[in-house]
């Protein structure tokens, strides 16, 4: 028999009958969810996906910068709608 052991875990309540609810419908219930996810943590040596804070890329970066500048650019083009700026785009 195996060595088990018992250990809580305090939660937002409507997550855990979300999760209860999601891993139902793969199969397990809530504990073997539980425990396939601390066994992938022991073979990756840490979270089994990654967990950043959500930085965007050197293309968004330089994407987000251009729009900044065009925003405070006096002599950019503005358009009134959305459809303007499709009429301009398909010249």
């Amino acid at each position: 028999m195996s060595n088990t052991t018992n250990f809580s875990v305090r939660m937002d309540s409507d997550i855990k009958k979300q999760c209860e609810a999601l891993y139902s419908e793969l199969g397990m219930n809530l504990t073997t969810a539980i425990n396939v996810f601390l066994r992938q943590s022991l073979r990756s040596g840490g979270f089994p996906f990654d967990v950043t804070l959500n930085t965007p890329n050197a293309v968004t970066l330089a994407a987000m910068k251009e729009a900044e500048r065009l925003t405070k650019d006096p002599s950019a083009k503005r358009y009134s709608d959305v459809e303007e700026a499709l009429r301009e785009l398909k010249r």
